[in-house]
């Protein structure tokens, strides 16, 4: 089929490698978001999406919205039969979702209707999922909401960070997109709506969302800072800054109060509502990140001394 793929982050390249190597499909150009200032020059910086594009000398579209005229201009002279889509990150309007014969067709990292929304992976590290998974669907003008052609399952380990779960579901779900749009061609996938039951919403994540109540169980402060790593990073004020935190992990060890800090000789461990958790990399406000036990070696931390 003759497609037009959209996608922006890391995490849209092994769909879009996929479809680069499929001799049954043709990536006419990639849709992405506009190039984007990074690293201390600012300097503008094309999505990785769309650097792939570049390598392979396919046209990359970058409308600051979908909706704009000329890019729905070109989508049309373009004629893609399906448009695969993955972590795109603009809203499509409903002229662009009508133009491809098949429609947009989406990956989306969750059991749908799981976790609708825009952070699935870090919903199902928070919440403490066993399973999890990811699902083509068709877009349609309600989020995440439309009908759903394949899915695929994938155990959410003990000490997964939402960016290592992240990573696995790339590459598994990239074969998922890629089966997805051979069946659609051969004609023998038709996809089916979803469940009314199991509806759930993980809605965008703001840096004041990853903070850590330290007034919570162990158990809860462990998943929320693994869901939260490696974006946009849990954090707690310590000294009136703010304090980066890398995944915990609970031990059994006298009480401590919530966010007390205890220095030991080869561990930093701090009090939850619980049990206390052992810190492993720390950035405080102005350094770069090091392992906690070099951050508590060269600061002087009062006894008492909290985590907030």
């Amino acid at each position: 089929m003759r497609l037009v793929f959209a996608g922006t982050p890391e995490v849209a390249v092994p769909s879009l490698r996929a479809f680069l190597a499929s001799d049954r499909h043709e990536v006419l150009a990639v849709v992405t978001r506009p190039d984007a200032p990074a690293g201390r020059g600012r300097r503008l910086v094309r999505s990785p999406v769309g650097a792939l594009a570049d390598e392979h000398g396919i046209e990359v579209l970058t409308p600051a919205k979908p909706s704009e005229p000329d890019f729905l201009d070109r989508l049309r002279q373009l004629a893609p039969d399906a448009c695969p889509v993955v972590a795109y990150g603009g809203l499509l309007p409903q002229v662009a979702l009508d133009i491809p014969a098949h429609g947009w067709i989406n990956l989306h990292f969750s059991l749908l209707p799981a976790w609708r929304g825009a952070a699935p992976v870090q919903a199902a590290v928070k919440h403490g999922d066993d399973i999890t998974g990811a699902s083509t669907f068709r877009i349609v003008k309600a989020l995440d909401a439309g009908p759903v052609f394949g899915v695929l399952t994938e155990q959410v380990r003990r000490r997964d960070t939402s960016g290592e779960l992240l990573d696995r579901l790339a590459e598994s779900g990239s074969g998922l997109l890629l089966s997805t749009l051979d069946g659609i061609q051969d004609g023998v996938l038709e996809p089916k709506e979803q469940p009314a039951e199991g509806l759930s919403y993980a809605h965008k994540i703001s840096v004041e969302d990853a903070r850590v109540d330290l007034t919570q169980a162990a158990m809860h402060v462990d998943r929320h800072v693994r869901a939260m790593t490696p974006e946009p990073g849990a954090w707690a004020e310590f000294r009136g800054g703010r304090f980066k935190l890398g995944p915990v992990l609970p031990v059994v060890a006298d009480k401590l109060e919530p966010g007390e800090i205890l220095v030991e000789r080869k561990r930093v461990l701090v009090g939850t509502g619980t049990d206390p958790v052992q810190l492993s990399e720390v950035q405080a406000q102005g350094k770069k990140r090091m392992p906690a036990t070099d951050w508590a070696r060269g600061t002087r931390i009062d006894a008492g001394e909290k985590l907030s």
